[in-house]
């Protein structure tokens, strides 16, 4: 009987578990009070020193200086102007919005120790190699990969090689990529 109900209602269970996966998905992120943005959500840094803060505020002490101008950071939390941020170091403090900025950069991290390989296209040729902690400019992600910018050089990298974009996440794709991921294929 059991199976009978199932087998009958085979396609009504299966659109509500793709409708609750949806659902799920689709709240797991918060939306930050201040900004209406997504959080967690990464960012880059705009000036070569910025400051990491105890709390939301100019008066909280300062526990990091950060000395490195397009440094990525996740803001993890909003408050007011205030932003609170998570490095790759796993150091969390509170700075003010004005120090970050639109273009999204990222950190060549890979769990190997050694540099990355930078390929002509996904899943193509090498490029050229980067070493770690090298900090990039990101152009553009699909799903495994991302396109970016280093010292006017430029080509694809996995994204687990990369911290300052999240695995799942697309970036600045544009309506025409699924053209170039079709020629792409034919050339391999």
């Amino acid at each position: 009987m059991i199976y009978n109900i199932f087998h009958k209602n085979k396609l009504l269970i299966i659109i509500l578990c793709i409708s609750l996966t949806y659902c799920i998905n689709l709240y797991s992120n918060t939306i930050g009070e201040s900004t209406g943005y997504k959080i967690p959500r990464f960012v880059s840094l705009q000036s070569n020193e910025s400051n990491l803060r105890i709390g939301p505020r100019i008066d909280f002490p300062i526990i990091l200086k950060y000395n490195k101008k397009n440094f990525p950071v996740e803001i993890i939390d909003e408050s007011g102007q205030w932003r609170q941020t998570k490095d790759i170091e796993g150091n969390v403090g509170w700075m003010h919005e004005s120090l970050f900025q639109g273009d999204r950069y990222g950190l060549i991290n890979t769990k190997h120790g050694e540099g990355a390989q930078i390929l002509f296209k996904p899943e193509g040729k090498v490029k050229w190699e980067i070493g770690n902690n090298n900090i990039v400019k990101i152009n553009k992600c699909i799903l495994k990969w991302c396109n970016i910018n280093y010292k006017n050089k430029h080509g694809w990298i996995n994204k687990i090689n990369l911290w300052g974009i999240y695995q799942n996440e697309k970036f600045n794709i544009p309506f025409y990529q699924s053209i170039i991921n079709f020629i792409w294929q034919l050339t391999n």
